[in-house]
């Protein structure tokens, strides 16, 4: 099972009459009561980690020391002699995990803070209304135990008609937040404030700043294999998803060292483009293990589906259908306890695809840098000396980009109620450099990943590459490094190089799932065209109906990928029609 908890707020309401309502119902849910922090009452279901914490409160999940990788009881102290905000201090400094922490407040014995760890492992949404509310990993928990009615916030829902996928701490569901990755709630009474305790621009800094590649690799190399053994002997028996590129089979390689049962699997569909077997097999016979293939089928990817009772927000395309699903079923078959995947490593692994590396090389090294990390773009990208060097002097000059550009397709602009929201890695520094400001707004958007994985729920989702310390000592490492000798992802590369096969170590690139989407489309025109226009989104006037209209009569031209809007616009149309 994967971590669920419910943890209510009442400052009202008598313990008595916690006991005669709640207790019961969220029992028969499966869930158990642990004890409190103030007037924050935790439950939580047997299978879910419930450490005490050095300062009073409670850790939920797993924390593991950051030197060794071992289990870390009490945040690595002793259960006494430490604050709580001294405690929670050392947490992020000395430990790494999949986590949600609650403590008291000092000085106030109604108040409390939640702290979600920066990996963003376990989820964490809440709905704080005068002094009450909860905090849950799971919205359905709360809405079984008849404290939440939901109610679709359609403000929010324009906005990620513009921007889908973005998460800035709200959801598509009225009254009700998402504490994200790094950031700590704190509630006084009825004074509720959410503050990032951890950040990526922390380490973009000229004092934490690598200037050895050597020393670079050595650190992302300790610091990946350490996470996955960790995890990976905690649950013991695991389901690796392969896909033949480098993030995947960089964790797989380090799943040899792990006393724990891998177990790996794939995908391939009826249309060319997505079969790696070839690459993932390889992963797979240096575990000493079979390869598990599934087949996509046309009709496994379903856009008309009913999403799963936890998401606050749409999160999940006709592809990550077909996708969990398969992977969901071969877990089942397998028995195993957790998946891993490589998700989060185009983002870790700063795989920009701008000139904004050299551009950093130019404005921190200067010239001799800046023009070796010219020539270095130029070869990646199979272009002219003279293109990389006018794109690289553009970013340069130009004034820096926002974190995300709008996709007004298909909308109508005039009904929709605001812009981008915020998101506290969002605030870059001013002094920023160009590559920096871009890996991490990346790593802003890579949030949404363990959103659209549903088997997550029923399983521990594992993403080694966003934890804690891996993001820190890839972030360490400036944007340039990772594109030496024109190669991508190219620190992670020699990093691995003596353990991985040579023909991934090779590769530029790796199979995509766009033909098999493309035919998904091309077989549901008609559906995906009565799916859109008669749904919520057009009565509310939020898309444009003639321009929709006039996209599903033409015919798409060759490697044209427009349609993928189209499956943006069906994800919310979807979730909105699934909700009360």
């Amino acid at each position: 099972m994967s971590y669920r908890y419910f943890a209510l707020i009442d400052d009202v309401r008598s313990e008595e009459n916690i006991a005669q309502g709640l207790r019961v119902i969220l029992s028969d849910l499966g869930m158990q009561e642990r004890g409190n922090v103030g007037p924050l009452r935790l439950f939580s279901t047997n299978e879910t980690p419930v450490l005490p914490v050095s300062g009073g409160g409670f850790l939920i999940g797993h924390l593991f020391r950051r030197e060794d990788g071992s289990p870390a009881p009490h945040g690595g102290q002793d259960p006494v002699g430490l604050s709580p905000t001294h405690a929670r201090k050392r947490i992020l400094d000395s430990c790494w995990g999949d986590y949600v922490l609650m403590q008291p407040i000092e000085d106030d014995a109604r108040g409390f803070t939640v702290m979600r760890d920066p990996s963003g492992g376990l989820p964490s949404i809440y709905s704080v209304r005068g002094r009450t509310g909860f905090i849950t990993s799971d919205i359905s928990l709360a809405t079984a135990a008849g404290l939440y009615t939901k109610r679709i916030d359609w403000d929010f829902v324009s906005s990620c008609l513009v921007y889908p996928q973005q998460k800035t701490g709200r959801t598509a569901l009225a009254d009700v937040h998402e504490l994200l990755p790094g950031c700590c709630l704190s509630v006084h009474g009825a004074r509720v404030t959410t503050a990032p305790m951890w950040s990526p621009w922390n380490y973009v800094t000229t004092d934490n700043r690598r200037i050895d590649p050597a020393e670079a690799r050595v650190d992302i190399r300790r610091n990946i294999s350490l996470v996955v053994k960790a995890l990976a002997e905690t649950d013991r028996t695991v389901l690796l998803q392969l896909s033949g590129g480098l993030d995947s089979s960089i964790v797989g390689i380090c799943l040899r060292d792990a006393r724990a049962s891998v177990k790996c699997g794939t995908m391939v569909t009826p249309v060319p483009g997505a079969d790696e077997r070839q690459y993932a097999s390889l992963i797979a016979e240096a575990l000493d293990t079979e390869l598990h293939t599934t087949e996509l089928r046309f009709e496994d990817a379903r856009f008309d589906f009913v999403p799963p009772a936890h998401l606050a927000s749409p999160s999940i395309m006709a592809l990550q259908y077909a996708i969990d699903a398969a992977l969901d079923a071969l877990g089942n078959r397998l028995g195993v306890t957790s998946y891993f995947s490589g998700a989060g490593g185009d983002s870790v692994f700063c795989y920009l695809k701008t000139a904004a590396p050299a551009a950093d090389a130019f404005r921190e090294r200067g010239f001799a840098l800046g023009h070796s990390s010219v020539h270095d773009l130029a070869q990646l990208h199979q272009c002219t000396l003279w293109k990389a060097g006018r794109l690289t002097l553009r970013k340069l000059l130009r004034t820096p980009s926002p974190p995300r550009k709008p996709d007004h397709t298909f909308i109508v602009p005039s009904r929709i109620a605001h812009g981008l929201g915020t998101h506290p890695w969002f605030d870059a520094p001013t002094d920023a450099l160009p590559g920096d400001r871009e890996r991490v707004f990346d790593l802003a958007c890579s949030h949404a990943f363990r959103d659209g994985s549903p088997r997550g729920v029923r399983r521990r989702m594992r993403m080694p590459l966003l934890s804690q310390p891996v993001m820190e000592a890839c972030l360490k490492a400036p944007s340039w490094m990772w594109f030496d000798g024109g190669r991508n992802r190219a620190l992670a590369r020699s990093a691995f190089a003596e353990l991985l096969p040579q023909e991934i170590l090779d590769r530029g690139s790796k199979g995509t799932f766009v033909n098999y989407t493309a035919a998904i489309y091309r077989r549901n025109v008609k559906p995906l065209r009565d799916f859109l226009l008669t749904g919520h989104l057009q009565s509310r006037g939020l898309i444009n109906a003639d321009v929709l209209k006039l996209f599903f009569q033409t015919e798409l031209r060759p490697r044209d990928q427009s349609f993928m809007r189209i499956f943006d616009l069906a994800m919310i149309e979807n979730w909105v029609r699934h909700q009360p």
